[in-house]
């Protein structure tokens, strides 16, 4: 890569600091540890759910595959599951980089 490709995408990089700082640490207040347990707990709520699921289907099961009954409310928690899991990824990298206010412990 030549040195106006890096300018341009070290640029570009500032730049989007910069709007996402401005957009989003307006929005949201500034968090602490305490602010994210609750959202912690939440995850891992949906994570217990999806896997207790997936046990009750098998023990109900036995040998046999589900019922389309089953795979749908086993889709229903993997969905949750995974929502909460990727809003949460969302908000540890918007942490990560600077976008939001941390209050000092």
């Amino acid at each position: 890569m030549d040195m106006e490709n890096n300018r341009l995408l070290m640029q570009l990089d500032k730049y989007r600091r910069e709007i996402n700082r401005e957009v989003l640490n307006p929005e949201i207040p500034d968090l602490a540890l305490e602010d994210l347990k609750p959202m912690l707990g939440m995850v891992a709520s949906a994570r217990v759910q999806y896997i207790s699921e997936l046990l009750e289907i098998s023990k109900l099961s036995g040998d046999s595959l589900p019922t389309p009954e089953q795979i749908r409310q086993l889709k229903v928690c993997r969905e949750t599951y995974d929502e909460l899991v990727a809003a949460a990824n969302a908000l540890e990298t918007v942490i990560q980089r600077g976008y939001l206010d941390v209050k000092s412990s």
